[in-house]
């Protein structure tokens, strides 16, 4: 979190399932499906105008986008027990130069970001420092 108040975090999705270029189309898209709990626990912090890297898994590896959050924790329409929730993202723009994950690994800056540590989870926070570094090594001249 930065003195603004806003937070910053990165969402993954499979690009076969849902890719960057369907998010530009819709505009505005419930994040749906998220079915772990530390996962979930990041949905339910995340506020409105906060910002996330939308991260390409499995097919492509790497933060192709920004987007940015207009509705806050509310419940998952595609969970039947009721207990999962989602927010809804707004795409922001994309990433110039998409920043693959073996270049976020090699960079010692980056060797705390969550989406190397924890791996497996779909949603994680970002620090400040590494959205900004992530930022510029993207081309992204002003996200934040």
């Amino acid at each position: 979190m930065t003195g603004s108040g806003r937070s910053y975090w990165l969402v993954k999705s499979e690009p076969d399932a849902f890719s960057w270029d369907e998010q530009v189309a819709r505009k505005v898209e419930p994040w749906t499906g998220v079915r772990n709990h530390q996962a979930k626990n990041n949905l339910a912090a995340m506020k409105n105008g906060d910002l996330a890297f939308f991260y390409h898994s499995n097919v492509g590896r790497e933060i192709v986008g920004i987007v940015e959050i207009v509705r806050e924790a509310y419940p998952d329409p595609t969970a039947e027990d009721g207990k999962w929730v989602c927010v809804d993202v707004r795409a922001v723009g994309p990433v110039p130069k998409p920043v693959t994950l073996a270049q976020m690994k090699a960079d010692p800056e980056l060797s705390s970001l969550a989406l190397i540590r924890q791996s497996r989870l779909s949603v994680v926070p970002v620090s400040s420092g590494e959205w900004n570094h992530i930022c510029s090594l993207g081309g992204v001249r002003s996200a934040a």
